[in-house]
Formats: C-alpha cells, sequence, structure tokens
C-alpha cells in the first residue's frame, strides 16, 4: 500500500470512528439546548447497541436492527424524561443512574450473543462518484449510516438556527419560566428533546455493534458516550464543532492504531488512552475562554422546571 492508499485508509477510518460520537452529541446537543442535561448517553448507547444487534440476529435484516436500536433509545430517554421533567428528579444523579442501569442491562441481555457473527452494513458506493481517483473512496463510498449522520447533522444545523421550532427549543433552554408564559408547553418540549438523544444515542450504539465492529461485547461503547457529552460542551453547542471533535476522535484513534500496526513499542494500554486524552486536550484547547462557553451554555441547563413557580 503506497502513501495515497494508507492516507485515504486513514482518513476512511477518522470517519468510521467519528461517526458513532456525530450521532450521540447531536443528540445530546438537542437535549441540552432544551435545558436538560442527561449523563445517561453512556448507557442509552449500550442499550441501543444490544438491542441493534440482537434484532439483527433474530431477523438477518441490519435495518430492523437500527430501528430496533432506535427504540431501544427512545424507551430509556423516556424513563430519564419521566423521573426529570415529571418526577423533578435530579439531572446530573438520574443520568448517572441510567448509565449504569444500561451498562448492566445490556451486559444481562446480550450475554447469549457475545461472539455470535453477523453481517453487518455493507459500504453503497454512489454510481460514478464513487470511481473518482481520492475524492470517490473517501466520500462516496461509505455504509448508510455515515451517510445519514451527515444528513442530520445539515438537519440539526438547520433546525436550531433556521426554523421556528428552533428558535422555540433555544428559547425554553434560555429561560424556561419565560417560554412557559407564553404558551409553550415546557416539559413537551423538553421530552420531544429529550426522546431525540435517546433516539440519535442508540442509533450510534447501532452503528457500534453493525458497522464498525459487527459483533456484540460488553460495554462495546468504551466511554464513547462521555466523549460525547464533552464535545458538546468543548464545542460550545455548536453543532459544526461536535462535527469537527467527532472526527477528531475518531482520527486520533485510527492514527493510534496505525502506530501499533508499524510494530512501535508502545504499550497497548496507552496507545488505548491517546484518543481520549488527545481529543479533551484539543477541545479544552479550543475553549479556553470559559466566559465564551458561559454566554452559549443554555441558561436553563439542568435546571427542573415548576410550572407553577
Amino acid at each position: 500500500m503506497d502513501g495515497m492508499d494508507t492516507a485515504i485508509a486513514i482518513l476512511v477510518g477518522t470517519i468510521r470512528a467519528g461517526t458513532p460520537l456525530v450521532f450521540a452529541a447531536l443528540g445530546e446537543l438537542i437535549a441540552e439546548k432544551s435545558g436538560v442535561l442527561n449523563l445517561g448517553v453512556e448507557g442509552m448507547m449500550l442499550v441501543g447497541a444490544v438491542a441493534g444487534f440482537i434484532a439483527t440476529v433474530l431477523t438477518g435484516n441490519p435495518y430492523f436492527g437500527i430501528l430496533a436500536a432506535i427504540a431501544a433509545g427512545i424507551l430509556l430517554s423516556l424513563v430519564f424524561g419521566t423521573l426529570t421533567q415529571v418526577l423533578l428528579t435530579n439531572q446530573v444523579a438520574t443520568g448517572l443512574a441510567l448509565t449504569i442501569f444500561g451498562i448492566g442491562m445490556s451486559a444481562f441481555i446480550g450475554l447469549d450473543f457475545v461472539g455470535t457473527p453477523i453481517e453487518g452494513l455493507k459500504p453503497i458506493p454512489i454510481p460514478f462518484l464513487a470511481d473518482i481517483p481520492i475524492v470517490g473512496p473517501l466520500l462516496f463510498n461509505h455504509d448508510a449510516l455515515i451517510y445519514f449522520s451527515i444528513v442530520m447533522f445539515a438537519l440539526v444545523s438547520w433546525f436550531l438556527f433556521h426554523s421556528r421550532g428552533g428558535l422555540i427549543l433555544r428559547a425554553v433552554g434560555e429561560s424556561h419560566h419565560a417560554a412557559h408564559a407564553i404558551g409553550y408547553s415546557v416539559v413537551k418540549i423538553r421530552f420531544l428533546a429529550v426522546m431525540f438523544g435517546g433516539a440519535m444515542a442508540g442509533l450510534a450504539g447501532a452503528y457500534l455493534s453493525l458497522v464498525y465492529t459487527p459483533q456484540w461485547a460488553e460495554n462495546m461503547t468504551a466511554g464513547r458516550g462521555w466523549i460525547a457529552l464533552a464535545l458538546v460542551v468543548f464545542a460550545t453547542w455548536r453543532p459544526g464543532r461536535v462535527l469537527i471533535g467527532a472526527y477528531l476522535f475518531g482520527g486520533i484513534t485510527i492514527l493510534s492504531l496505525h502506530v501499533q500496526a508499524v510494530g512501535y513499542d508502545v504499550s497497548s494500554h496507552l496507545v488505548a488512552t491517546l484518543p481520549y486524552l488527545a481529543t479533551v486536550i484539543v477541545l479544552a484547547m479550543i475553549s479556553r475562554d470559559a466566559t465564551k462557553i458561559r454566554l452559549n451554555a443554555p441558561a436553563s441547563l439542568g435546571k427542573p422546571f415548576h410550572p407553577g413557580a
């Protein structure tokens, strides 16, 4: 493999490795823009991964698996939404409990499926475009979920900043009492935002178990849910920066694998930590302006809404 082929392989691997973070972080971005802090992303991703994998094994169709993963993520998000928006439990504690629950439940229901082989999603070359040298393999020869992740990025960006619904969502996140006073249902809007976050987290999990490594393994998300949470904050709640941060993590992940492949004598444990460490360091450097983060953070983030207050 020559230098150009290696570079293309690394860039394609970067997109693949960053895609689950794109899904999870965009979902959490919408939830946080509504004023809800959901720390249960990791748990929802794992439940989505195992649900998608089991559905694929049972039906033989990975697209049914994707639907099952989305449904599982939504169901878990409804638990979180009910606890935090109806019963007014603490969002941080509830999110942490959701992650612990998701880790345990996914391990339990997936126990009999560890090591089961499946045929995951295959790349779908776009006719003519995929044959373009360099650009074709890099941009037009991916699986359906990678294409869909780009579509979702565009839709989320448009929704937040160019639609009435996005304006209402941001208004609820900035001042839920003011939004309630002018007639908007804060709880309903936040429920929908949390459900969207759950669907995207489930989709991220499905990508891991059906595409990235088509298998089920306990705790296979390996902390990606926490990285997605960090991306949203460090990206100052902007979809474009979320996308860049996700691919940054993916690029460092792939480069660390190449370091091992060429035979450098580096501890595998150290290499495994590099993507997480480097991503957090770089994003922290990008977002050193604490004032800017405070100005961009939804003012009602993490605060419970009391309709009668």
